[in-house]
């Protein structure tokens, strides 16, 4: 007997779910269907799911495909199914090519053609959903298209580039709808552009999406001209549009979590910040400028930017290695930022107050979990919060939030805090 196993959420079921379940039928005799469980998808940071559990292996059941469905309840379950249920073949739908690649050692896995224009976010999305258009000019993503997929409210709809065969790619690679050449006629078909682009070339593209009305997410920093960026946020506010910097700390619920704590007297003032950072760590090839934002919102909220003296170093190490050092001075506080372009270093960041210090460790700019030692407390205090994928999400999902609010200006970076920003970035790199 040949075995099938399959696992999806199948929350709104429609006929995309049916079409996949039919064919993973048809590989074998007998089809295992795994159903998520509840407290999994949030633990994935599955956030937009509708129907229950209940309801959703009800609706599996309905189509009479399943000889047995179970509950997906655990990373890694997968594995121990497949070796459980003496598994044949894996199938999943072709938007997850390369995410399963690791169980062909115990198993067969099938990709299949997932059925077009239909999901169970386009369902979600159809009373109101905005389209999220691509700019970019690289055939690799950042997570965003497979981040969307968790945000009720948006749909990743096309890509624009200005190689026309990096947009085409890039629209086949991810199973896009439609990639552009013409940028007027790309900004004509969306409601939000994403903006990934080198930060020498993102100025131009992001004033004319504004001027189109549309809202933007752009890597950070925009532009290292104050007057330039003060100019972007004129215009945003003019049509009645946001800007917001793809800085996905900020948006990150244990981010605010340590600002909170610690403005709150937990490790008592604040005498020591040492950040450290590979640029490695980084999927995409980011300069010492686009590091920099990480840090210094670290610094600038915890610290403020009321700086007496900086002092940078540089040294290169070879054409394509080097070493940023920073030593920024506060009247009873010194921070330091220490970068390592293209060499491997295990960063940290560390936080000494009077009264303890707060750990991150590894991506500290970008996590879910840090430790505070409290001075005279034995054991030391363990902070854990939510957090999935690269954390786009929720940039997206605050998004939605102030769009619906009508916000004027980022509730996470306001307008003054990313002017800021880069007139920190250029007083510590000039």
């Amino acid at each position: 007997m040949k075995k099938v196993i399959t696992y999806g959420t199948f929350d709104l079921f429609h006929q995309g779910h049916y079409n996949i379940l039919k064919r993973a039928k048809d590989l074998g005799d007998y089809l295992i269907v795994g159903v998520t469980g509840e407290s999994y998808d949030l633990e994935r940071g599955k956030i937009n799911v509708r129907d229950s559990l209940i309801q959703r292996i009800e609706n599996v059941r309905k189509t009479g495909l399943a000889d047995e469905i179970i509950v997906e309840e655990y990373q890694g379950q997968k594995v121990d199914d497949i070796l459980k249920y003496n598994i044949d073949i894996f199938v999943v739908g072709s938007d997850w090519i390369g995410k399963f690649d690791y169980l062909k050692k115990y198993c067969t896995v099938k990709y299949l053609e997932r059925t077009k224009d239909i999901s169970s976010t386009e369902l979600r999305n159809r009373e109101k959903f905005f389209k999220i258009g691509i700019l970019t000019d690289s055939i690799n993503d950042n997570d965003i298209v497979y981040e969307s997929k968790f945000v009720s409210g948006v749909h990743i709809d096309s890509v624009f580039s200005e190689n026309n065969e990096v947009a085409s790619s890039f629209a086949k690679k991810y199973e896009i709808n439609k990639s552009y050449t013409n940028y007027e006629e790309f900004l004509d078909d969306v409601d939000i552009v994403y903006i990934s682009i080198p930060f020498e070339k993102r100025y131009g593209f992001v004033k004319n999406a504004l001027q189109y009305g549309k809202y933007v997410i752009c890597a950070s920093p925009i532009t290292m001209n104050q007057l330039e960026l003060k100019e972007l946020f004129d215009i945003a506010h003019e049509k009645g549009v946001l800007i917001i910097e793809d800085i996905i700390t900020a948006y990150l619920r244990a981010f605010n979590q340590l600002v909170w704590l610690i403005n709150g007297n937990l490790i008592g003032q604040i005498i020591s910040l040492n950040a450290e950072i590979s640029s490695k760590e980084f999927a995409n090839k980011k300069s010492i400028e686009e590091i920099l934002v990480y840090p210094l919102l670290f610094i600038d909220k915890l610290l403020g930017s009321d700086y007496i003296s900086t002092k940078s170093n540089r040294l290169a190490v070879d054409s394509e290695s080097e070493v940023f050092k920073s030593q920024i001075e506060f009247s009873s506080a010194l921070a330091t930022i220490s970068i390592y372009e293209g060499l491997d270093y295990n960063s940290c960041l560390t936080i000494l107050g009077t009264n303890g210090k707060i750990v991150i460790e590894d991506d500290w700019w970008n996590t879910g979990y840090f430790e505070a030692w409290i001075n005279g407390e034995k054991n030391k205090k363990r902070y854990s919060f939510n957090f999935e994928g690269n954390g786009f999400r929720y940039l997206l999902q605050e998004l939605l939030i102030m769009i619906k609010d009508n916000r004027n200006e980022c509730t996470r970076l306001f307008d003054k805090d990313s002017l800021q920003l880069i007139e920190n970035i250029r007083r510590i790199t000039k």
